[in-house]
């Protein structure tokens, strides 16, 4: 017989769209925090990946929600990894119906960790992967993750200067951008320790979430099922 935990996470994955389940950092596997099932243990594991209450989305660009998903709380571990090694990330099944974006961001935890920090509405954060639309045709950015198994890599951006760093990973699903609600997001938060690199601290292109996007802005207000150029929403990627 199938344990209470068990059904739930089946019922989340059936009726749902997604999560990142996983990760490879550093060479190391890492699972993810759990919406389905940790919350229903004895006690909680340590995880390096921040608290989601579940594979729904983020409908509304002005909440805290925004940030790394709502009710998010920090992680007690960090993923150790090197400046410019890639990170692997594999999401739940994502569903074939909601096309958009794959965006990545990182920001710099105080140099006791990120264990204890929340960045608020502060502007820390700054981008280092994006992925959009193919021109205009039906392949996007999230159109890998529709198929099993899944998978996203970013790369650590090689300058980085080492210490401690929050990821904030997201797929905007645009299947309704036009119409009441818009847009969803789907976004998640990691926690890094990173090794290694150069003397580099972004200053320049910092975004707050929530703050980054407006309801308005081309990449959110979007009809996916246009033949259309999308221009992705917030910052330019940063660059070594």
């Amino acid at each position: 017989m199938k344990t209470f935990t068990a059904l739930l996470a089946a019922a989340g994955l059936v009726a749902g769209h997604g999560y990142v389940d996983n990760a490879t950092i550093g060479g190391q596997f890492y699972q993810f925090y759990q919406p389905y099932v940790d919350p229903y243990l004895a006690t909680l594991p340590d995880r390096v990946s921040r608290s989601i209450p579940g594979n729904g989305p983020v409908t509304d660009v002005t909440l805290i929600d925004l940030q790394c998903n709502a009710n998010s709380t920090p992680a007690k571990l960090h993923a150790t990894a090197a400046a410019g090694s890639d990170v692997i990330l594999r999401w739940t099944l994502w569903p074939e119906s909601h096309v958009g974006p794959v965006i990545t961001y990182m920001a710099r935890c105080p140099d006791t960790g990120c264990q204890d920090w929340m960045p608020g509405t502060s502007a820390v954060w700054f981008k280092i992967k994006e992925g959009g639309r193919d021109g205009t045709s039906n392949t996007w950015a999230d159109t890998p993750l529709m198929t099993a198994p899944t998978s996203y890599t970013y790369t650590i951006p090689s300058c980085l200067k080492k210490g401690y760093y929050l990821v904030r990973h997201e797929i905007i699903a645009l299947h309704a951008a036009y119409t009441y609600p818009g847009a969803q997001f789907y976004p998640g938060c990691h926690q890094l320790n990173v090794t290694g690199g150069g003397s580099t601290v972004p200053s320049s292109g910092l975004v707050a979430f929530p703050g980054a996007y407006k309801g308005s802005d081309p990449g959110i207000t979007y009809d996916a099922y246009k033949a259309q150029t999308y221009q992705i929403p917030g910052p330019a990627v940063f660059t070594c």
